[in-house]
């Protein structure tokens, strides 16, 4: 509120304002500070892979996203109602990025959002009930209102990975969001976690009325290397 008050008077336009205007100003200037930060603050704290954006989402190439449903997605109203979106599709193609996009929408909308690797977050997890970290590390987990696992099933799942997956779903099931992006389609998550009785009851919870994402086509990564060689061989 200080520095706008300054900004006004420097700019000799707290003469033309009157009281009641010049205190909203203010009012509305304070509060687009702190909800700048508290964007910035909720950003910092998902971890994104990729500081993705709405506006450089391509739509415009064949790789299989719908644009309505994508669009439907970043209104938020999925974690409203603790839905979660499976995405999946070939290596480069774009799911992190897809993934780290509707995260960075739900960060601006004022959830709270935790984005890792899988095979990471099961590492970190596992060291934790090592130190005896463990809890709060899960308790924090279950708190984000979006979870976001990336690469997952890149590695088939251990005891120890399966029965914490088991636990992170169970605990958010119901109650919140979580996206999964995976190289693999989904029939093939029953392999990867392993043991049909625990992948039934995670993928019943997981996939049950599911948003999905199938992406397709050839690497994005590829293409702009590709789209780059064919330029600097035509300035060449």
């Amino acid at each position: 509120m200080a520095a706008a008050f300054r900004t006004t008077i420097e700019e000799g336009r707290s003469s033309a304002l009157t009281a009641d205007e010049m205190v909203s100003l203010l009012v509305e200037a304070e509060w687009d500070d702190r909800n700048s930060r508290r964007i910035e603050r909720q950003l910092r704290n998902a971890r994104f892979r990729y500081r993705a954006n709405l506006e450089q989402t391509y739509f415009d190439i064949d790789r299989n996203l719908d644009k309505n449903l994508f669009m439907r997605l970043t209104e938020c109203t999925y974690i409203d109602r603790f839905e979660n979106v499976m995405i999946t599709g070939s290596t480069g193609i774009g799911k992190s990025y897809i993934a780290s996009a509707l995260g960075n929408q739900a960060c601006i909308l004022g959830y709270k959002v935790l984005y890792s690797n899988s095979s990471k977050l099961f590492s970190k997890l596992k060291m934790a009930k090592a130190d005896g970290s463990y809890l709060k590390e899960i308790a924090r987990i279950e708190k984000q209102d979006l979870l976001i696992l990336d690469d997952f099933g890149l590695l088939p799942l251990d005891s120890y990975s399966r029965a914490t997956l088991m636990e992170i779903i169970e605990d958010r099931h119901g109650k919140r969001s979580t996206i999964i992006a995976s190289q693999l389609p989904v029939q093939q998550w029953y392999d990867i976690i392993g043991e049909a009785t625990i992948a039934d009851a995670i993928l019943d919870r997981l996939v049950h009325d599911a948003h999905r994402i199938e992406l397709q086509g050839e690497s994005l990564r590829k293409r702009k290397k590709a789209e780059t060689v064919e330029v600097l061989d035509m300035e060449g």
